[in-house]
Parts: C-alpha cells; structure tokens; sequence
C-alpha cells in the first residue's frame, strides 16, 4: 500500500507542477486555456473557478496530464477571440508557455533541496574508512580514519566538506567527469592539514555503478570494528562472539575499522573457494583478536562461504561495525537557496551526462529507470521520513525537467527545436516534416519506455 500511496502521490506533485508551470505562463501571455488535466482518459472530477474559461479535471490514468488551449490548428475559433489562441501568439511568448513546465520541475527541485537545507539534515561525518586494498585511495596513502576538511577540482578553490555525502558526490562528479580531486585531509597525530590528490581522471569510469566506490577505494564513512547484532543460529553465534564485541586483528591483519573488517570478512570466501578441491570449499577457522568488556580474548570463527553472482563470498551473521559518527548540515536562508539551486543544476548536468554517454554507448542503458522502479524508490525513501522522501522527489523533478527538454519532438524540448528553426530561418516547420518527426519522436521514446520497463521488471526480479 505505501508504495501504491507514494507513487501516485510523487506522480501527482510533478505533473501538477509541470502542468501549472505552462498553464501559469500561458495566462500571463494572453492564452485562453480551455482545459487543465491531471491524467488522462475519462475524467473523474471536473471544476472550474469562478469566472475562468478553464475547466479542470482529475483523469482515470494518472501517468500525465496536459494543458489545452485555444489553438486554430485544432479546432475553429471565433474570430473575435482570435487573440487569444496560442498559435497567434508571439514567438516569444509560445516559447515562453513551453519551457515553463520543464522550468517548473526545476524550480520545484531548487525548493525541495532548499527546504532540506534549511530544515537540516543528520549525515555521517566525512571520517574516511580503510580503503579497499589496490584501489585509487589506497595508492594515494590513504589509510582510514582521516577526516576530510576541504575538497577541490583541479583548478578550482577549495571548498569546506560538510559530511560524507557532500565528499561522496564531489568523487561522483570527479570520476564521471575525469577530473581530479584534491583533498585537505586533518585528524593526524600531528593535527596538521594535508593534501592528497586522487587522479580519478585515470579511472576512466563512463557511468556510476555500484563498482565505481570500490575502484575508487572509498566505500564509506569510519566506523569502530565492533560488533552489532547477531543472528541466531549464525557463523558469529557458533564461534561465540557477542554483540559490543571490539575486534582488533583476523588473522595476521590488524582492524583499523568496520570497513576494513567488512572486507576482510569478505575476500575470505574467495581465498577459501580458490584453495578448494572440487565443488565443495574447505574452510577454516579464522583466529580474532577481540577485546570483550576491555578483556582480550580470542576466538576461532568459521565463516560462512555464499555464492553471489556467482563469486564465493564470506558471511558471519552479524552486523559489523558501529553506526558512524553523524553531524548536523544546515544552511541559513540565502546559503539554503543557493546550495538547492547548485544542487539542482549539478544533477541536471549529470543527467544530461550520462543520457549522452548512454546514447553514443559509453553507458548502459541499464541505467534507465520505468515507473516500477521509481514506485519502488518512492516507497523506500517514504519510509526512512519526509526528509529522504523529499531528496528522492528532488531528485526524480529533475530528471522529468531535463528529460522533457531533450530534443524529441513530442517533448517540451522538440516543440522548443522547432520554434528555434522559426526564429533563425523567419518560417514554422512545414506540416509533412511535422508529422515525420512526431512519428520518429514517437518511435524513440517508445523505445526508451521499453527499455526502462524491461530494466524495471530485470531489478525486481534480480
């Protein structure tokens, strides 16, 4: 139910927004707009305001909506209120009436960012963790439990690292853009400052996928290697060890942080499936060091060897490491306005980004999402609170604000081509060419649907 709820509640601010945006302007401009929907097929609430030519409904399909307006192209109009139908309108002003929706979904994403930096948001502190062996943090020497003050782009100034979400999109940016980041590192033994440089150009990484970190070597925030909670009947309950557990050395490694103990825990699955014989993988114990109730004591535990994607991986069953360390990251009411308006245009660019990469074949298509997906994203953020919910709608208005502006010619984007063509050659694209590309535009995103909708079914069925 929460994720039906969510869904069409996410749907129904974005369309509205969208819609309002050109039905907004379109008044400003003169149009008389004859009908304002919000979904599509037979209504199933209409009214209208007290003197306005506009009649509003709620459709049966809630997958879009539209504003119809007094347009000679489609039905005939009196003379008298010629004026007032769109296709006389100015350049300008058509154009104008065509953007808004798009420039709404925009705007909507600045205020929803801008809201979640005034409100606050509780977010782990930018304390790295071990990094994970080989990988570009570890050649650069870093080694866990730095704090990360500031952050810069090659040639740019630096700027102050909130939290580790905040350090987490700048290597984001920096991997899928090729460009190198510095950071300020503080939280020696010394207490001095130093920078380290992550050439993330050498990664040559075309999309954001789930190995992008893991080549990076910076997978999250420092946590203490101890124990959480353990399962009933697990490999950590059989070899004894106990939630509060302060594990300092597996074997002849010595554990820095739950990270590290993370991975450490992990690669013995493979070290155990490549010094078996045949199907079925010897495992043995491993020696650990812990400290329980500040008494030292060690143990013998055997992990569990699992097979995921078909690699052999380790498995205790138990929650390793602590929570992290959180910090409050909260703008005042100007820096709140600016950060969501920054925000938003980075993830624009990144979008757009990454539908080029995907389009010339730099990345999968794998990372179009359909609407079960977001339903599902929808759901998910509703129920970590209104603050998740509202970085996930932020982040979904978007992604509809920059997809209708692509060039399509059944998009916001096509018709703003068009009109493009008639400011620089003084003529409206002919009719024939009209209907050529709608039925191309037509074809395209039907293509883009369908791929979306078989990644959507793929995810779930994963």
């Amino acid at each position: 139910m929460l994720t039906l709820v969510s869904f069409v509640v996410t749907l129904g601010i974005l369309i509205v927004v969208h819609e309002y945006g050109h039905y907004r302007v379109a008044v400003a401009c003169g149009i008389k707009v004859l009908k304002f929907s919000i979904g599509f097929g037979k209504p199933l609430y209409t009214w209208r305001l007290k003197n306005k030519p506009t009649e509003f409904a709620i459709g049966m399909l809630p997958l879009g909506g539209y504003v119809k307006m007094l347009d000679e192209r489609e039905a005939p109009v009196d003379p008298v209120e010629r004026h007032l139908a769109f296709n006389t309108q100015p350049l300008k002003s058509r154009a104008a009436v065509v953007a808004a929706g798009p420039m709404a979904n925009l705007l909507l994403a600045v205020l929803l960012y801008a809201v979640v930096n005034w409100s606050g948001l509780q977010e782990p502190k930018a304390v790295l963790a071990s990094p994970v062996a080989g990988s570009l943090a570890d050649r650069a020497g870093l080694r866990g439990h730095e704090t990360v003050q500031q952050a810069a782009f090659a040639g740019d100034e630096l700027q102050t690292v909130r939290s580790f979400e905040d350090l987490r999109w700048r290597l984001t940016q920096g991997a899928l853009d090729g460009r190198d980041l510095t950071l300020v590192l503080g939280g020696d033994s010394d207490g001095s400052a130093r920078p380290v440089l992550l050439e993330l150009s050498k990664l040559g990484t075309p999309e954001a996928d789930a190995q992008l970190f893991r080549k990076i070597g910076i997978l999250g925030p420092w946590t203490r290697p101890v124990m959480g909670e353990v399962v009933a009947g697990g490999a950590a309950e059989k070899s004894g060890l106990h939630a509060g557990d302060v594990v300092q050395r597996v074997g002849d490694t010595a554990i820095v942080d739950g990270q590290q103990l993370r991975e450490v825990i992990r690669a013995y699955g493979g070290t155990s499936a490549r010094s078996a014989s045949g199907s079925a993988a010897t495992v043995t114990p491993q020696r650990w060091q812990i400290l329980r109730a500040g008494q030292p004591l060690v143990l013998q535990v055997t992990p569990q060897i699992m097979q995921e994607g078909g690699i052999a991986v380790a498995r205790i069953g138990a929650y390793v490491g602590a929570p992290p360390e959180f910090v409050m990251v909260r703008y005042g009411p100007l820096d709140g306005l600016w950060q969501g308006t920054v925000r938003t245009w980075e993830v624009s660019l990144l979008t757009l980004k990454m539908m080029g990469k995907m389009v010339i074949g730099e990345a999968s298509l794998k990372n179009l999402s359909g609407p079960l997906t977001i339903a599902d994203y929808a759901a998910k953020s509703a129920s970590l609170g209104w603050t998740a919910y509202l970085l996930f709608l932020a982040l979904i208005s978007v992604s509809l604000g920059v997809l209708n502006l692509l060039p399509l010619p059944v998009l916001d984007g096509g018709h703003l081509m068009y009109y493009l063509w008639e400011g620089i050659t003084g003529r409206g694209v002919s009719d024939a060419w009209m209907e050529r590309l709608q039925r191309g535009g037509i074809a395209i995103l039907l293509g883009m649907m369908c791929v979306a909708l078989f990644n959507d079914v793929t995810r779930l069925l994963g």
